[in-house]
C-alpha cells in the first residue's frame, strides 16, 4: 500500500499499479493516519514494513523563516513520521516482527545555510530513530535510517521559500547564491530509481542496516569532515561552498 495526500479518497479511486494499491494519506492529520492503517489492515492483515518518506522543504534564513513555516516542516517531516510509527507499532509488537524505514537525509548529519527548518526536522529524525530502535528491538522490530544526498526529480510543490525571504531581506545576496547552488546540486543528483532499489534491498535483508547512506562521494566526504574538522573550519568550508564562489 502507498499513501499520499495527492491520492483520491474513496473506494472507487483506489488504483492497483504494479502491485501497489494507492490510498489517501495526510501524515499531518492523525485521523487520516488512523484511517490509512485500518484500510491497509483490511487489505493485508500483517504489517511487514513501514516506509516513512513524506517531506517538505522551506528555504530561508533562520531569521526570516517564521515559526509557522518551521511548524509546517516539522509537522510533515518529523511528526508525520511519529504519527505513522505510533499507529503501526501495536500491530508489529503483537506480530513480534516488522521493519520500519525512516527517511532522514545527509542534512540529518550536518547543517547547511538556508535549510534550517529541513535540517532541524532531519536531526530530530536521527535522534528519534536511535531511541525507537533500542525500544523496539526486544519485540523483533528493526529500524533503518535512510540518509540520501541530493537526488533528481523533486517537485516544486514541496520546495518552498520563506515568505519574508524577499527583496528586502538582509540575507538576499547570500540566499540567492545558496539557492542556486542547491538547485545545481539537486539537478545533478543521483537517480531516485537507484535510491528506491537500495531501500528495497535493505528491507529484504534478514537484518537491515541501521543507517543507509545513498549519496555522492563529495557529500559522504562532507559528512566525514563534519565529524573530524574543528567547527570553525567546517563552517567556513560549507559557508564558502554555498556562496557559490561569490564574495560579500
Amino acid at each position: 500500500m502507498a499513501g499520499a495526500r495527492s491520492f483520491e479518497d474513496g473506494k472507487a479511486s483506489e488504483k492497483q499499479e504494479k502491485n501497489i494499491i494507492r490510498l489517501k494519506l495526510d501524515v499531518t492529520d492523525e485521523e487520516s493516519c488512523n484511517r490509512f492503517v485500518q484500510k491497509a489492515l483490511e487489505l493485508s492483515p500483517t504489517v511487514d514494513a513501514l516506509v516513512c518518506g513524506a517531506a517538505v522543504l522551506v528555504l530561508g534564513s533562520c531569521e526570516m523563516t517564521s515559526v509557522e513555516e518551521y511548524r509546517r516542516v516539522m509537522e510533515t517531516n518529523f511528526l508525520g513520521t511519529v504519527r505513522m510509527v505510533s499507529c503501526v507499532l501495536p500491530y508489529m509488537r503483537r506480530q513480534k516482527n516488522g521493519k520500519i524505514l525512516l527517511f532522514s537525509s545527509i542534512n540529518g548529519l550536518l547543517g547547511i545555510p538556508f535549510q534550517s527548518a529541513y535540517t532541524a526536522s532531519k536531526h530530530a529524525m536521527e535522534g528519534y530513530a536511535e531511541c525507537l530502535s533500542m525500544e523496539t528491538r526486544p519485540y523483533g522490530i528493526q529500524v533503518c535510517l535512510i540518509e540520501p544526498g541530493d537526488h533528481r526529480g523533486g517537485s516544486d510543490r514541496t520546495r518552498l521559500h520563506a515568505a519574508r525571504e524577499d527583496e528586502n531581506s538582509p540575507y538576499k545576496t547570500a540566499y540567492t547564491a545558496a539557492c542556486a547552488v542547491i538547485h545545481r546540486d539537486e539537478s545533478g543528483g543521483l537517480l531516485p530509481e537507484n535510491l528506491g532499489r537500495k531501500v528495497v534491498r535493505n528491507a529484504e535483508r534478514k537484518r537491515m542496516k541501521f543507517r543507509l547512506k545513498v549519496a555522492k562521494p563529495d557529500q559522504r566526504l562532507a559528512v566525514l569532515l563534519h565529524t573530524l574538522l574543528p567547527e570553525r573550519l567546517n563552517s567556513m568550508i560549507l559557508r564558502d561552498y554555498y556562496r557559490g564562489g561569490k564574495t560579500e
